[in-house]
């Protein structure tokens, strides 16, 4: 996975709100097509949050389809262990490759409740696991030594961006455990994770301009310090100020941005809402200036 920036497609809806499960087959395909490490169907920019068990069943199965085998399908399961394992079971039926976890729903918990979370999950399903820490979710080491042990947890996603924290982690997990950054828009700290041996990354902006998310990514593998630079500059930073305007935009502006680009995946489900027509044409020109760097067109 970490030979290309992980996608993680958004799930395409009717103007209506309904699944669009035509249109984000179209959408996956181009996605798939960009020869992406690995492929996420149904977890934060796919809007899992807002998918009944049916929906979920028909996102991951068409990705699983689309992809046929040459990139890993890794679907996102959640909320409490009992309705995550009732997700698992759904993906490993559509033939999902592997499950990343995504953090429990509502409650602080202690470790030993977030371990034990892990392991009523993993104890349902025969897929691998990846645990993704985030929000409420932040594994100490001990801790995550006792959910490595798991024979089927694999890796861990990171989203708290805590690097001192993440060093530990990384130096108390096993040889071969994998680690990905899950950063929103993660490319802006891609470079100080991988100093910690946190090299991939997640790419919500592959889901709407691969051009620009490959460039990065290959600029970063290549040390070429110049192009990181000036795509961070030019586009990434601009991105994250738009993004951080409101609530819900680090999947709004991505599904916008999609929808500029011709792509059908129709509008975001509530409680998120759509960008307002400023953020919308501020979002054009951010857009077109970072494809203009990559040279490409909106």
């Amino acid at each position: 996975m970490a030979n290309g920036v992980l996608s993680f497609p958004l799930t395409a809806f009717h103007d209506d709100g309904s699944l669009d499960p035509d249109g984000f087959r179209a959408y996956v395909a181009a996605q798939l097509a960009t020869a992406p490490g690995a492929v996420f169907p149904a977890c934060g920019t796919g809007e899992f949050f807002s998918l009944d068990e049916d929906e979920y069943r028909r996102v991951v199965a068409v990705t699983v389809e689309e992809s046929a085998g040459r990139t890993p399908v890794v679907a996102g399961v959640g909320y409490g262990w009992a309705q995550a394992a009732r997700f698992a079971r759904i993906a490993e039926d559509a033939g999902a490759d592997a499950l990343l976890v995504l953090p429990h729903y509502l409650v602080a918990a202690p470790q030993d409740g977030l371990v034990a979370q892990l392991e009523r999950i993993a104890a349902r399903t025969r897929l691998p696991l990846i645990a993704y820490q985030r929000g409420q979710v932040a594994y100490t080491a001990r801790s995550l030594g006792r959910v490595a042990a798991l024979p089927n947890v694999i890796g861990l996603k990171d989203g708290h961006s805590d690097l001192d924290r993440l060093q530990r982690l990384t130096l108390a997990a096993p040889d071969g455990f994998l680690f990905f950054n899950g950063a929103a828009t993660a490319e802006i700290q891609a470079r100080a994770y991988a100093t910690v041996g946190v090299p991939a990354y997640s790419s919500a902006v592959h889901a709407f301009a691969p051009e620009i998310a490959n460039a990065f990514f290959a600029a970063l593998r290549d040390g070429d310090a110049g192009t990181v630079d000036k795509l961070l500059r030019g586009f990434y930073v601009p991105f994250v100020e738009l993004r951080d305007r409101v609530p819900g935009y680090a999947v709004s502006l991505v599904k916008a941005a999609a929808r500029l680009r011709g792509r059908p995946v129709g509008p975001v489900r509530a409680p998120l809402t759509d960008p307002s027509a400023a953020d919308l044409a501020d979002l054009e020109a951010v857009l077109t200036t970072g494809l203009d760097l990559v040279g490409a067109a909106l």
